[in-house]
């Protein structure tokens, strides 16, 4: 009686946890689609969508005064993509001819009301401790950065040397007095540049900020004081509402794209796992859900690379359902029941998870905090998806896998078990893994040389080394699509390797076509193709020379940003692993991993541009989290390794452990990549292929190297429980 009323009550609770768990994908499911309250707000309608999906405004100012330096066109260029970080991460600011300076600012349609904000000069202020303000922008005449050699250590300091107008000057000698031994707080924009340290009175227009860490430092500390400080006056030339540059069909393929990746990661993962696959299927719903949600909450704009980074996060979220799964298994599969394997599995899959999600995270916030623009963007929506994707596989598919166990599936069949493996020698090949990889690198390194002895070493798009825009106004009013059809081909036959991109003037017959830096002969020949094409005359053509939208400041601050977010991963890996040589080993295999995927850029050459940079940051994200997984292992069969076991021993059995693991994440990343390269528009098909060489050699990584580049910091092959004795 007592074993048939526990069964009933099992089976109320399981039914009860399933129908709990099908509410809450329905009432997520419904609020991504149809959004909350009467606005929508937070539907998948209500994602901001960038100037490639969706357009937006399009801004050119004219500088005012005559004869601006080169220095402060280029500081008022970076202004001014600061200032429209405020409306969207993927704005873009670049220079159009000597003078002028273009911003377009994707899911934005009140032209007037930005033309008011964006002119207006920064407020640069200098504070004291308690808020008092010293001088402001209007008194400072300018900022360089230096650097000295200290005779006595002789090693290299850097500093910013200001410039005060009188009136300054004589304000700061006052404040300066009275705030010795105090801070001085430099604020543009609301936001603290510096907060030097006053060491004596300054009485002269001249003063130093001293002990900065580095030139860039510097630079930029300079740079931002002047920016603050900039004279210029800008007055609007034009301003135009642009539609998109793909079109619907982008977004449309794209998804498509989702939506049968989604499908047939969940086919795989049922016909791999079972009732766990089930579980993870009704998990990767709720997630998707979920993701959309909150990318629309937090009006994260969303692009074409984005878009890619979306799938390829769908088949990235089942990675810590396929940890837990095989654990799982290898409870069940070492004579546990199915109750134990599955409070086992979740038990010990955890701190791989987690480990691994933290790491990601680090990097996310730092690219967040220290980065801008396209890096912005991609760190908040890298962010949600690694957050989401440890609530959904820690809570939901618990709840799944747990409510299927209560209504009676218990039978160890329908969960599986992983079967018996025979080690491979992973540690005893390794300078034939070694080699594959220094072969491929070293024909990279090669084919940059080749190609940078005749230009650049990377094929760099428009993004990077700007290009030539020309203004067309046609007799016709075409779409987008028809655009696309109908007049880049006459471009791109005109001109070889034009990488020509197309958007439209909403409202109007003319079209926008940006180009590489055409010469005076290329542009006559498109000019011509054109008229012949579409019987224009010449006057409905104008064309000027555009700087790159990822400016030097954006690309030094991803890379700060990402050397930054590396280190601090270093960090967390030797304070979870106890020991260093973990974080190294995984940063070496981060290293081999870009440089890879740029190998293929440089000998493919194919073009570099914002997707690049989402491309290298997204292989980061994913090849970090698989190398955790192979050394969560390892840690862990150290802690019970048997006497006179070897590290290689260990080595060898963790990789082998861990590789159906490898191989399933793998095959449904796999999945979602190249469903896009199959339905995608062309833009997404040069995405995606990048993409999928990133995944394959992250797999290829944390397989064949991250743990051998581990073992190779060792002095010589160690019995296993040294180091156990060294972590206890």
């Amino acid at each position: 009686f007592i074993a048939v009323r526990g069964n009933i009550m099992n089976k109320g609770k399981g039914i009860g946890q399933l129908i709990c768990l099908a509410v809450m994908i329905a009432v997520f499911v419904y609020a991504a689609a149809n959004g909350l309250g009467s606005d929508h707000s937070g539907s998948i309608a209500d994602i901001k969508q960038g100037l490639d999906l969706a357009g937006g405004v399009s801004i050119t100012y004219e500088v005012v005064d005559e004869n601006p330096t080169a220095t402060e066109i280029e500081d008022t260029r970076y202004k001014l993509q600061k200032r429209v970080e405020n409306y969207s991460t993927e704005a873009e600011v670049y220079l159009e001819g000597g003078n002028r300076i273009n911003v377009d600012i994707p899911g934005v349609t009140n032209a007037n009301q930005i033309l008011e904000e964006m002119g207006q000069p920064g407020t640069l202020v200098f504070r004291t401790e308690d808020g008092t303000e010293v001088i402001n922008g209007n008194h400072v005449v300018n900022a360089q950065a230096y650097n000295t050699r200290n005779e006595l250590t002789n090693a290299v300091e850097y500093g910013v040397q200001l410039t005060l107008n009188d009136e300054g000057a004589a304000k700061f000698s006052e404040a300066t007095a009275a705030n010795i031994g105090k801070p001085i707080y430099i604020i543009y924009d609301n936001q603290t540049l510096s907060a030097p340290i006053v060491q004596d009175q300054i009485t002269s227009t001249t003063c130093e900020i001293t002990k900065i860490g580095s030139w860039e430092e510097a630079s930029n500390l300079a740079s931002g004081i002047r920016i603050g400080a900039l004279p210029l006056e800008l007055r609007e030339l034009r301003s135009n509402v642009v539609g998109a540059k793909l079109g619907e069909q982008a977004v449309s393929t794209s998804l498509v794209a989702a939506l049968i990746a989604i499908g047939l990661i969940i086919v795989f993962m049922i016909a791999i796992y079972r009732i766990l696959g089930v579980s993870a299927g009704l998990a990767l719903i709720m997630y998707v859900a979920l993701l959309m949600m909150l990318i629309s909450t937090f009006q994260v704009t969303l692009t074409l690379s984005g878009i890619a980074g979306i799938v390829l996060s769908i088949g990235m979220a089942v990675d810590a359902n396929v940890v837990i799964f095989s654990r799982i298994r290898e409870e069940i599969a070492n004579g546990r029941s199915v109750q134990g394997a599955i409070k086992l599995g979740f038990s010990k899959a955890t701190s791989a998870i987690v480990d691994g999600n933290v790491t990601t995270l680090i990097a996310a916030f730092v690219l967040y905090f220290l980065g801008s623009g396209t890096v912005k963007g991609f760190a908040t929506t890298l962010a949600i998806g690694v957050i989401l994707s440890m609530i959904t596989a820690l809570a939901v598919t618990r709840l799944a896998i747990w409510g299927f166990y209560n209504l009676g599936v218990q039978d160890p069949k329908f969960y599986g078990q992983e079967k018996p493996k025979k080690i491979f020698d992973f540690v005893g090949r390794k300078k034939i893994w070694l080699s594959i990889g220094g072969v491929i690198i070293a024909a990279g390194i090669v084919a940059m040389i080749v190609f940078g002895s005749k230009g650049y070493a990377l094929n760099y798009g428009l993004d990077f080394v700007g290009g030539t825009s020309t203004n067309v106004m046609l007799n016709d009013d075409l779409s987008i699509e028809e655009i696309h059809a109908q007049v880049l081909p006459v471009v791109n036959e005109a001109v070889a390797n034009a990488d020509a991109q197309a958007n439209k003037v909403t409202g109007s017959n003319e079209i926008i076509i940006k180009t590489r830096e055409l010469t005076l002969d290329e542009r006559n020949a498109m000019n011509q193709a054109l008229i012949d094409k579409f019987g224009i005359t010449s006057e409905a053509i104008n064309a000027e020379n555009i700087s790159a939208t990822i400016g030097k400041e954006m690309q030094s601050a991803a890379v700060r940003a990402v050397a930054i977010a590396l280190v601090l991963m270093l960090l967390y890996i030797w304070f979870r692993f106890k020991d260093v040589r973990f974080g190294a080993g995984s940063i070496m295999a981060l290293a081999h991993d870009v440089l890879v995927v740029i190998t293929a850029y440089a000998i493919c050459r194919w073009s570099v541009g914002n997707a690049f940079i989402a491309c290298i940051l997204t292989v980061l994200g994913y090849s970090i989290n698989a190398t955790i997984i192979v050394y969560d292992r390892i840690r862990e069969n150290i802690a019970l390794a048997k006497p006179k076991e070897m590290l290689s021993d260990i080595v060898n059995a963790s990789i082998t452990q861990t590789l159906t693991r490898s191989i399933n994440t793998t095959v449904t990343t796999f999945i979602s990549v190249a469903m896009l390269y199959i339905l995608g528009v062309s833009s997404m098909q040069a995405f995606a292929l990048p993409l999928i060489v990133g995944v394959l050699c992250g797999a290829f990584s944390s397989v064949f190297l991250a743990a051998n580049f581990w073992l190779m910091m060792h002095p010589k092959d160690k019995v296993a429980m040294d180091l156990q004795v060294k972590a206890e």
